[in-house]
């Protein structure tokens, strides 16, 4: 598909457009987002995308629809499974929720010019080297070994090396300023927690983007595709951490189902790579006859693997064991540690109770396996200490 210039021009104003509109009339005032908000907004982005792709479908053909619709799913998967990581980094750090909004925007803004920079390279390398499709089929299966295994998701961690190279080379203060990347401390000017928590998301998007885009051009090579596929997966992530931050926790089999579509991706990558092999080593250079897995069955793959996965998360009784355990924690933290409104303070109290509820009712197979049990049972009873003093006051 051959994209005019003016084409180009008219899309990259329009993801800037929708991006200053998030920060104007969503971001810029701190506040905590309604459950309706959230789903409105994301259902208005996911729309946004679908039209956007019809008329792919209608104006290039049904193939290069396809290869659209295919990258968007795969890279929206993708993008769900980074709001994990989103949310390690952000209870890590403590940040307010009415705050954790500008994180999210920034950290997807940071994310957006990362990836547009690899898809340039990846766009490069591909046209120079025919090889490097066997690098990037390579990566994927590396990465969906990495994730099909039980503590993959158990063993992140926001203390990154560049957060630690940050404290030790800046000045930090240890408490926010509202929303304020500076603040002053003893006459010194000093880095907030806000800047770091934004360091933080924006290496680890970085990261990210190295697993993401191999990804995405094992299913279209046309950079048009790849760019937008890539931009509305990630524009009303802000909206859908909101809106499925609930149920984050309870997706226990993502990770897995992540790992069979990165894992299926690469084959695919390596089948092409070997159909249009000219590596020397590699049946002398010629290409290997191979089947080559086509676009339609890739979709219908990837959609097959996510439903699955997702409807098993959702009725799995250990799913909703580490959904309750995982949320008790983080809401125990947050009334402790983090927010300061009584209105708000109180509604995670309430939230708080009723995952206390679902933790005593779980069956003693599933409380056993609770990770530093004592250390929970400790933290929530603070919280109860805390709230006893609050509403005596």
């Amino acid at each position: 598909m051959d994209v005019p210039v003016v084409v180009w021009v008219l899309t990259v104003c329009g993801i800037i457009a929708l991006l200053v509109f998030d920060f104007v009339f969503h971001v810029r005032k701190a506040h905590i987002p309604a459950l309706r908000e959230a789903a409105l907004w994301s259902a208005v982005y996911v729309g946004i995308a679908v039209v956007f792709g019809a008329g792919v479908w209608v104006f290039a053909g049904a193939t290069t629809g396809t290869e659209y619709f295919a990258s968007y799913v795969t890279e929206k998967a993708l993008s769900v499974d980074n709001l994990f990581v989103f949310l390690i980094i952000m209870t890590s750090f403590k940040v307010p929720r009415a705050d954790q909004q500008k994180v999210l925007l920034f950290g997807i803004v940071v994310s957006l010019v990362a990836r547009t920079g690899f898809i340039l390279l990846g766009a490069a390398l591909i046209n120079s080297f025919a090889w490097v499709f066997y690098l990037f089929g390579l990566i994927l299966l590396v990465t969906a070994g990495t994730l099909s295994k039980p503590a993959a998701s158990e063993n992140r961690s926001a203390d990154t090396v560049t957060i630690r190279l940050v404290k030790r080379l800046f000045r930090t203060s240890a408490d926010y300023d509202g929303d304020k990347l500076f603040t002053v401390r003893d006459g010194v000017r000093v880095m907030t927690p806000m800047l770091l928590v934004m360091v933080a998301i924006g290496g680890t998007d970085l990261l990210f983007a190295l697993d993401s885009i191999p990804a995405i051009f094992g299913l279209t090579q046309n950079v048009y595709i790849v760019f937008t596929a890539t931009v509305f997966s990630l524009l009303g992530l802000r909206q859908l951490y909101f809106l499925i931050d609930g149920l984050l926790d309870r997706l226990v089999y993502l990770t897995y189902g992540l790992a069979a579509i990165l894992g299926f991706i690469g084959v695919k990558l390596i089948l092409h790579a070997l159909h249009e092999n000219n590596v020397p080593f590699i049946n002398d250079g010629q290409p290997v006859r191979v089947v080559e897995i086509s676009t339609g069955l890739s979709l219908s793959v990837i959609l097959g693997v996510l439903v699955a996965t997702i409807v098993a998360s959702l009725v799995s009784p250990k799913g909703k064991a580490q959904n309750a355990v995982s949320a008790a924690r983080r809401h125990a933290i947050e009334y402790l540690d983090v927010e300061t409104d009584p209105a708000t303070r109180e509604k995670i109290f309430d939230r708080l109770l009723a995952e206390e509820e679902q933790i005593r009712t779980l069956p003693e197979k599933y409380r056993a396996r609770i990770r530093e049990q004592d250390r929970l049972m400790a933290l929530l009873d603070r919280a109860h200490a805390e709230h006893e003093f609050a509403m005596a006051d």
